[in-house]
C-alpha cells in the first residue's frame, strides 16, 4: 500500500476538497496522512484525528513555545502593574553591566512582540515544523495543495537522496487571486512548478490559463460535491431557528463571507426583492461590515445571519432554500473563471440557483437548466433574477426538478476517478 504525505494550510474543519480527496485515496489502496494546521482557540478540534483506518490527520502547533512563553511573561508583567521607575531602572543597570547581551535581547523581544516580524517567526516556524513531518515520514507520493504548501512538499519529497513524487493540487489562480497581488507570487509558483511533477487545477478554463502561463496543461479535478454527503434525509428547521413563519421563503448564501463575493450587493438588492428573507451561513473577514450595512439600511429583520456550519452538516440546512447565490464578482481571473462548489451543493438539495454569468459556472447553470444567471455586479440585476423566481414558481420547480439529473454529472463519485487516474502513474 502506498503512503501519500498530504498538506494543506488551513485547520481542515471545513475543507470539502481536500476531505473528498484524502477520503478516496484512503478507499482505494492508499495510507493517508494529512499534515494541517492546530487551531488552539477551537477547542472541538484535537491534534491528531483518525477519520478511517487509512486516513489520519496531523495538526501542527500553531505557535512556537517560545512566543507563547514571551507572552506569557509580558502579561504577567504588565497585569502585576509594576512600577515603571523600578523597572526601567533594573533595565538600566543590566544594560550597563551587559550591553551586549540585553540590548540586543529587548530589541528581539520589541520585535518579536509587537512588529510583523512576529508573523513571519510563526509562519515560519508552522512551515518548518510541517517540513520535518513530512519529510520524516518519508511517504511515497507527496500531495500539496495550494502555493501556501508547495515548499513544504517541494523540500520533503525532493531534498532526499531517492525523490518522491510531488503533485501540485492548486484550487485557486494563484496568481491572479484576491491578496496575492504581489507580482513575486507569479515568480514563486513559476520556480516550483519546474519541480514538480504533476499538477492539479479546478476546471478547463483554468487550464488554458495555466498553458498559457507556464506552457503545459494541467490535469483538471472539477470540484464536485459527493453524493453521499450532500444527500441526506435529515433536515435543520432554519423556520424555527430563524423564528420565521413556515411559509416564508428563504433565500440562502452559503460559504465564505469573504471580499469579492458580491455579497454587499446582495445586501444593496434585497429592498428589491418581492419576498422572502435573505440568510447568510459562513464567517469571514467582511461579515461584520456586512451586520453593519444590514444595521444601517434597517434590514434586519429580512436579512439574517448564521455561523459557519461543519461540511457534513451543511446539507441540512441547504434543503430549506428557494433559491440559492452564487454571485462572485469579477475582481480577479480567479472568480471569473471559478466553478464554485457551492454552486453543485446547491444543485445536490434541489434548490435553484441566481449566479454570475462567468464561463464556467454559466456553462453548469444553463446546459442543466437549474436556475438563471446574471450580472452579479448590478444589483438590480441581482434581483430581476430573483424575482423571475419568486414569480414563476413553476419555473422553480422545473430548475428543482433538473438538479436531481445535474447531480448524477456533477459528482464526486464519477470525478474521483480523475484523481486516481494521476495517482496511478506513480
Amino acid at each position: 500500500m502506498k503512503r501519500v504525505g498530504m498538506f494543506v494550510w488551513n485547520h481542515f474543519t471545513n475543507d470539502a476538497r481536500v476531505l473528498r480527496e484524502c477520503t478516496t485515496l484512503s478507499k482505494n489502496g492508499y495510507d493517508v496522512e494529512l499534515i494541517c494546521i492546530d487551531d488552539p482557540n477551537d477547542p472541538t478540534i484535537s491534534r491528531y484525528e483518525e477519520l478511517n483506518d487509512h486516513f489520519r490527520v496531523f495538526r501542527m502547533k500553531r505557535y512556537p513555545s517560545s512566543l507563547l512563553f514571551l507572552q506569557k511573561c509580558y502579561r504577567f508583567a504588565v497585569g502585576q502593574k509594576w512600577p515603571l521607575l523600578p523597572i526601567l531602572f533594573l533595565w538600566g543597570f543590566l544594560v550597563y553591566f551587559l550591553p551586549w547581551v540585553i540590548v540586543p535581547l529587548s530589541i528581539l523581544v520589541i520585535l518579536l512582540l509587537k512588529t510583523k516580524v512576529r508573523v513571519v517567526w510563526i509562519r515560519g516556524a508552522l512551515i518548518l515544523r510541517m517540513i520535518i513531518k513530512g519529510h520524516r515520514g518519508n511517504y511515497d507520493i507527496y500531495h500539496s495543495n495550494d502555493l501556501n504548501t508547495l515548499p513544504q512538499g517541494y523540500i520533503s519529497a525532493k531534498w532526499r537522496f531517492k525523490k518522491k513524487p510531488l503533485i501540485y493540487d492548486s484550487h485557486e489562480v494563484q496568481t491572479s487571486r484576491t491578496g496575492y497581488d504581489s507580482p513575486w507570487y507569479k515568480r514563486f509558483e513559476q520556480f516550483f512548478i519546474k519541480r514538480m511533477d504533476s499538477m492539479i487545477v479546478e476546471n478547463d478554463t483554468r487550464a488554458k490559463y495555466n498553458e498559457d502561463l507556464y506552457g503545459f496543461y494541467p490535469y483538471v479535478l472539477h470540484n464536485y460535491p459527493s453524493i453521499e454527503i450532500q444527500q441526506t434525509d435529515d433536515k435543520v428547521n432554519l423556520h424555527e431557528m430563524l423564528k420565521l413563519p413556515p411559509n416564508e421563503k428563504i433565500l440562502l448564501y452559503q460559504g465564505g463571507i469573504q471580499a469579492g463575493r458580491g455579497l454587499e450587493k446582495l445586501i444593496e438588492a434585497y429592498p428589491l426583492f418581492k419576498e422572502g428573507t435573505l440568510v447568510f451561513i459562513g464567517d469571514g473577514k467582511i461579515k461584520e461590515k456586512l451586520q453593519h450595512m444590514v444595521k444601517e439600511r434597517g434590514l434586519e429583520e429580512g436579512i439574517r445571519f448564521i455561523p459557519k456550519v461543519p461540511v457534513r452538516e451543511l446539507p441540512k440546512y441547504t434543503k430549506n432554500a428557494y433559491l440559492g447565490f452564487q454571485v462572485l464578482n469579477n475582481i480577479n481571473f480567479n472568480h471569473w473563471s471559478a466553478s464554485s462548489n457551492k454552486l453543485f451543493e446547491y444543485m445536490m438539495s434541489e434548490v435553484p440557483v441566481v449566479a454570475c454569468n462567468f464561463p464556467e459556472i454559466k456553462r453548469a447553470v444553463e446546459e442543466s437548466e437549474v436556475g438563471v444567471t446574471i450580472d452579479p455586479h448590478d444589483p438590480k440585476e441581482i434581483a430581476k433574477g430573483v424575482n423571475y423566481l419568486l414569480e414563476n414558481p413553476e419555473k422553480r420547480e422545473y430548475y428543482s426538478s433538473n438538479c436531481k439529473k445535474a447531480r448524477m454529472k456533477y459528482n464526486w463519485d464519477i470525478e474521483q476517478n480523475n484523481l486516481l487516474e494521476i495517482y496511478r502513474k506513480y
